[in-house]
This record gives C-alpha cells, sequence and structure tokens, in this order.
C-alpha cells in the first residue's frame, strides 16, 4: 500500500497543484498573452493604416504636383500669349508711328515745293519786269504795276 498511497498522494498533489495553476496562474497569463496578441494585432493594423495612409498621401502628392504643372503650364501659355500681344501691340504702333511720320514728311514736302514755286514764281516775275524794261527801255516800276505783277505770278 506504500506505493498506492504515494502514487495517489503524488496524484492528489498533482490535481491541487493543476487545480491552484488552472484557477490563480493560467488566467493572468492567458490574459497577458491575449494582451500581448492585442498589442501586436493594434500594431499591425496601424502598421496597415501607415501604409493606407502613406499610399493616399502620396497619390495627393502626385495629384497636387500634376496640378501644379499644369498651373505652370498654363501660367507659361498666358505669358507667351501675352508676350505675342505686346509684340503685336508694339508693331502695330510702330506702324502708326511710321504711317504718321511718313504723312509729316509728305506735308512738309508739299510745303517745302508750295515755297519753291512761289518763291519761283516771283523770281520769273522779277525776270519778266527786267525783260519787259529791257524790251521797252526804261524802268518798270514794280509799286505801280503790282496788280499786273500778281495776275503774272498767278498765271505762272
Amino acid at each position: 500500500m506504500n506505493i498506492n498511497a504515494t502514487l495517489i498522494a503524488q496524484f492528489v498533489v498533482f490535481f491541487i497543484l493543476a487545480m491552484f495553476t488552472m484557477k490563480f496562474v493560467w488566467p493572468p497569463l492567458m490574459k497577458a498573452l491575449d494582451e500581448r496578441a492585442e498589442r501586436i494585432s493594434n500594431g499591425l493594423a496601424a502598421a496597415d493604416r501607415g501604409k493606407a495612409d502613406l499610399a493616399a498621401a502620396e497619390k495627393r502628392v502626385q495629384a497636387e504636383l500634376a496640378g501644379a504643372r499644369d498651373e505652370v503650364q498654363k501660367r507659361i501659355a498666358d505669358a507667351e500669349k501675352r508676350a505675342a500681344q505686346i509684340i503685336d501691340a508694339a508693331k502695330q504702333t510702330a506702324a502708326e508711328e511710321a504711317a504718321r511720320i511718313v504723312a509729316a514728311a509728305q506735308a512738309d514736302a508739299e510745303q517745302q515745293v508750295t515755297r519753291a514755286r512761289e518763291e519761283l514764281r516771283g523770281q520769273v516775275a522779277a525776270l519778266a519786269v527786267q525783260g519787259a524794261e529791257q524790251i521797252l527801255k526804261r524802268e518798270v516800276n514794280p509799286a505801280v504795276h503790282a496788280d499786273l505783277l500778281s495776275k503774272l505770278s498767278t498765271e505762272l
């Protein structure tokens, strides 16, 4: 009976130890393991969310860059268009100025031609008077014959 009593005693001690372990040791150990598993799970979920957030942020950055590129291209096109308008306006202003200068030069030339004609008429009238004077062998008074001279100059 000795062996059986020892065996039964060992069985009872083992059973008490198993019950004690199941009641007092096992629940905190399982709780700690569950908490650790939950923290690991939360960490992995946070890492997945971080990856998703990073991917979304990269997409937003790419979209912003594309928008910025489009805006820059638009501004460059607007600037080129404005430069072309300025150049066209400058060309038009220069053409108008050139036309004005040409018109002024033509008017000045016409005035000079008119003055030259008037001066030439006066000289021709004086020569005619001198010629008539020599033909008549007497001196003709220009003051007396002013009307005659003005008719002669208008005819010339």
